[in-house]
């Protein structure tokens, strides 16, 4: 493991110490290897890849006010300190801006490779079983029902709205969970989520039937 990999773990650790349970370094750490995983199929820069990979949510903008360019100006000081090299210190910082799911839901003014591995590995871990772990427990941190018949899931979301809900947490399978599965970009992450798409499926008719009583 290259130095500048370990500095980094290091710094993130720290720097998520106390985090929510579905932002902390363990969900850091399961996107880190979904990475590793995707670039043994795929031809792209691993330096980027597991940089952003390790930095992409040092400040999650919804922990922190809304601010969005908090994250990658605390990723880039830290790589700045570092003495890694500047574009890829860019380049990094891009990928953080850029590959959240909110972030898709607006205009997204830059792309590459890198970006399509790092964030296929983040929505990996945002479906199957631990990402129905992590959406009750991100809904019981906010306080959020489990569920409500009478609030009907939104369709076609815009960035702010996405931003703002405070729907139960069963609506949040149907305003983005569900729909990971789709917008993957590699093929080795295509395949994975589908096994973890038909896992929440199955969760949900579960899930349904005891809420209404009939299993």
């Amino acid at each position: 493991m290259e130095p500048i990999i370990k500095n980094t773990i290091a710094f993130v650790r720290q720097q998520l110490s106390g985090a929510e349970g579905g932002h902390d370094w363990f969900h850091i750490e399961r996107v880190w290897k979904n990475t590793l995983l995707i670039l043994e199929h795929e031809n792209a820069n691993r330096l980027i890849c597991e940089l952003a990979a390790l930095l992409h949510d040092i400040a999650d903008s919804k922990f922190h006010g809304g601010d969005e360019e908090l994250g990658p100006a605390i990723a880039g000081k830290f790589l700045e300190a570092q003495q890694v090299d500047t574009r890829i210190i860019n380049e990094v910082k891009l990928i953080i801006k850029n590959m959240s799911y909110k972030a898709s839901l607006g205009q997204v003014h830059y792309h590459s490779k890198e970006m399509e591995v790092v964030q296929d590995a983040d929505r990996l871990d945002a479906i199957g079983a631990i990402g129905i772990a992590r959406a009750f427990n991100y809904g019981g941190f906010k306080n959020r029902a489990l569920h409500d018949p009478t609030i009907k899931p939104e369709q076609n979301m815009s960035k702010e709205a996405y931003k703002n809900t405070q729907a139960p947490t069963i609506n949040h399978f149907y305003e983005k969970l569900l729909l990971l599965k789709d917008k993957m970009n590699t093929d080795s992450a295509k395949a994975i989520a589908q096994q973890r798409h038909n896992f929440m499926e199955s969760f949900l008719e579960q899930f349904y039937a005891e809420w209404e009583g009939s299993r």
